[in-house]
């Protein structure tokens, strides 16, 4: 599996390191955009990290910190690999999008990667979705060391039950 991410991680890097123009910030998504379905492999790389999120489910400790650990050092494929959006409604949407949010370990930045776990639960708590019981359930499989000096993954999941 390792394998498969370091692979889509080099296809994905001049994308994710491409220049930015400040100039054209509002152009910017769409040409992310367009520039990432150009590479062709976005059915790939969702198959490779389903895989991922499942064996981070499922797995005990150690497989879960090995996972992280991958996630630090596949930058690229942490940026640019993502689960469809709209699947985030369903009760095993929210999930597996929660445990994606614990195998990435806030990033390289915790404040996007709060904003988004912000904007995802209150979208799941729109459509429906009793979101608490999965956020304890993602934070005991999260780590509990502060990365960046915000808190760990499992208490910014905790802090964000009841919300």
């Amino acid at each position: 599996m390792e394998r498969e991410v370091a692979e889509l991680d080099a296809v994905y890097r001049p994308v994710a390191t491409m220049p930015v123009d400040l100039d054209r910030l509002q152009e910017l998504g769409a040409q992310t955009a367009a520039a990432l379905a150009a590479l062709g492999v976005d059915g790939r790389a969702e198959a490779v990290l389903r895989a991922v999120i499942e064996l981070y489910g499922t797995g005990d400790d150690s497989v879960r910190a090995a996972i992280r650990r991958m996630f630090d050092r596949y930058t690229s494929f942490r940026w640019a690999a993502q689960l469809p959006r709209e699947e985030e409604g369903t009760g095993a949407g929210f999930r597996a999008a929660l445990i994606h949010f614990s195998a990435r370990d806030q990033g390289s930045d915790t404040r996007d990667e709060v904003l988004g776990l912000r904007d995802l639960c209150a979208r799941a708590r729109q459509a429906g979705v009793d979101v608490d019981p999965v956020l304890a359930e993602v934070a005991e499989l999260s780590s509990d060391v502060d990365r960046y000096g915000m808190g760990s993954t499992r208490a910014i999941l905790l802090g964000h039950l009841g919300g």
